[in-house]
């Protein structure tokens, strides 16, 4: 049977499943999978190169699906490709099933969740950064709707696949003109975005849709590309069902069982068809060792940190110290938005440039290119300013739904920093971090513990956070003192209790010595997630207690120790803050160490 044909008949293979499990499962998006059905057909069962036994071949072509509603005619795809039975579709969002509503990595064929609009693109990169890296020939195909389009992150994405030469990403534009609630930004004008995507600097064509012949072509001069390229299809939602084709007011909406019938009858007769066969194998495999499933924590190695007592060392040069000690792993990748001589993630790329990446200042693009990354088993490191991290909050979110290996620093944290004023100054991090699913939040207050933190870090799988400050603060520690996830460490004791860290810690030891000797336990909370309860508990019974941080009152170190029972006084930063000296605001704000000692003394 000649290709075009077969090809063909896949494509309706897939709209019959699809419509299928979503009216079985009651819910779903049908009509956007029905305007991309012969470009999935002509993707898996021509053009891409992937073994269906092992999702993390090196060799494998990647396939991220942004547009993550049509994740019905993804898993469809993945049936028919023999990856999962045909039967499994019944169990389509279903509680329990990997094959849920929006593509997430419990489906093991799945490196980045997808749904929250306009990331795609952007994991796609990191994705085709990880095979470079990795000398893999693997290409990275993304399949985006026009809808999400209008989102600055894809434009963020854009800019810098063609910045880096990306020729390995090829990016699917299914033009199909309707979005939720009415027209997409160009609607059928898919000119207009052959002009945005070359403006950019990427190859760009158009083509039909549905026509499998043009499809194929596109996928032909895809391969001939030396810049990113992108298939701008022109499609039409619930292509297919005259009832459905074209309409407003589909989105989102399953056929009835009545429906249902009609429109089968309309398809007609399911073409039998064995799609597995025509599956291609990826030609080589990459030499590089390095799986996503072989991560093992427990080879990272750090080599001892070498300050003396009394130094002043800001923790986020320290941190940069330290990410450049753990460069030694190629594991390890780095990634910065245009402030690498203030996060001293410079360091790192002095000794490792190759894998080193400059997102400039694009932060969402950045956050979901190390999603990407971490998707291939490398452990990306993403430094930047605390405040600016808060503009990616929601590729962070994601990257906790993709349960990520993704590790961020956040520095120049809280009013501390001085007279750059409030736009610069991170106060709702620990919050933004903390709320992120099975994340860990460190917070150290030295050179040592900022070093040990960001090698916990890289030791414990999941997203990550260290929180790092400007101002230069005393070591404290021993370089042999040992940190722990989960951990804290009780400095002083006495009858009341303070618990503080980073900055806030300091001047907490200076407000105990004019307190005097056995005044107050102070308690250095550098785990602020998981939280050492089991200490805080134990050193806070009948004693008051004073939590002070350089952070806003919610989400913070507060809220943290309050949520285990334990009345405070909580001693943070309030209202907005104004540029000045360093220790002016700390005095405005009430957290240096004579509002400490005023709050120990009334408590």
């Amino acid at each position: 049977m000649q290709k075009e044909v077969v090809l063909g008949s896949i494509a309706k293979r897939l709209r019959y499943h699809v419509l299928n499990m979503t009216t079985k499962a009651g819910s779903g998006h049908p009509s956007t999978c029905m305007s991309m059905a012969e470009l999935m057909s002509c993707l898996f069962f021509d053009e891409m190169r992937f073994n269906v036994k092992d999702p993390n071949d090196l060799s494998n072509d990647e396939f991220v699906l942004s547009k993550g509603h049509a994740s019905p005619i993804l898993w469809a795809t993945f049936a028919e490709a023999g990856v999962i039975p045909i039967k499994q579709l019944d169990a389509y969002r279903k509680f329990g099933s990997v094959l849920e509503g929006h593509p997430t990595p419990r489906m093991p064929w799945i490196k980045a969740a997808t749904g929250s609009l306009g990331q795609g693109l952007s994991v796609g990169l990191g994705l085709a950064l990880a095979a470079r890296l990795q000398k893999s020939s693997s290409r990275v195909f993304v399949m985006m709707g026009d809808g999400e389009c209008a989102e600055g992150n894809v434009w963020e994405a854009a800019a810098l696949a063609s910045k880096w030469e990306l020729s390995n990403v090829v990016a699917i534009l299914d033009a199909n003109r309707l979005g939720q609630s009415g027209e997409s930004l160009h609607g059928w004008d898919v000119v207009a975005w052959k002009r945005k995507f070359e403006a950019f600097g990427w190859s760009a064509t158009i083509i039909d849709g549905h026509d499998v012949h043009q499809i194929l072509d596109a996928f032909s001069w895809a391969r001939s590309q030396r810049l990113p390229s992108v298939i701008i299809a022109k499609t039409m939602k619930g292509r297919g069902f005259s009832f459905i084709e074209n309409k407003e007011g589909w989105h989102g909406k399953t056929l009835k069982p009545d429906e249902l019938v009609k429109a089968l009858a309309e398809l007609g007769p399911l073409p039998k068809v064995d799609a597995k066969k025509l599956v291609k194998k990826p030609a080589e495999s990459s030499s590089f060792n390095l799986r996503p499933t072989s991560f093992n924590p427990s080879s990272f190695t750090l080599p001892p940190s070498t300050y003396e007592l009394g130094d002043l060392v800001a923790t986020r040069e320290a941190y940069g110290v330290a990410l450049q000690k753990l460069g030694g792993d190629s594991r390890i990748v780095a990634l910065d938005a245009d402030v690498k001589n203030s996060t001293f993630s410079e360091k790192f790329k002095a000794r490792y440039a190759e894998r080193f990446v400059d997102c400039f200042i694009a932060e969402q693009n950045m956050a979901a290119v190390a999603v990407g990354l971490a998707g291939r088993g490398f452990v990306p490191f993403v430094s930047t300013f605390a405040a600016f991290l808060s503009r990616a909050h929601d590729q962070v979110r994601m990257a906790g739904v993709s349960q990520a290996n993704v590790k961020f620093c956040g520095s120049h944290v809280g009013i501390s920093i001085g007279e750059d004023g409030p736009s610069q100054m991170g106060l709702e991090d620990l919050g933004l971090f903390r709320a992120v699913p099975n994340s860990v939040v460190l917070y150290p207050s030295d050179a040592v513990s900022a070093e040990k933190c960001a090698a916990l870090l890289a030791h414990t799988k999941g997203v990550g956070y260290l929180r790092t400050s400007r101002p230069k603060t005393p070591v404290i520690y021993n370089n042999k003192e040992s940190f722990k996830v989960g951990g804290c460490k009780v400095l002083r004791r006495g009858k009341k209790v303070v618990i503080a860290a980073g900055v806030a810690l300091h001047e907490a030891l200076k407000a105990a010595d004019v307190l005097g000797k056995n005044s107050v336990t102070v308690i250095d909370a550098y785990s602020v997630k998981p939280l050492d309860a089991r200490t805080i508990l134990k050193e806070s019974r009948g004693k008051k207690v004073v939590v002070v941080e350089d952070h806003y009152a919610e989400g913070g170190l507060g809220e943290a120790v309050a949520a285990l029972g334990v009345p405070i006084v909580h001693l943070c930063v309030r209202g907005v803050p104004r540029s000045g000296k360093p220790e002016v605001l700390l005095a405005k704000h009430g957290i240096d160490a004579n509002s400490i000692v005023r709050a120990v003394r009334h408590a």
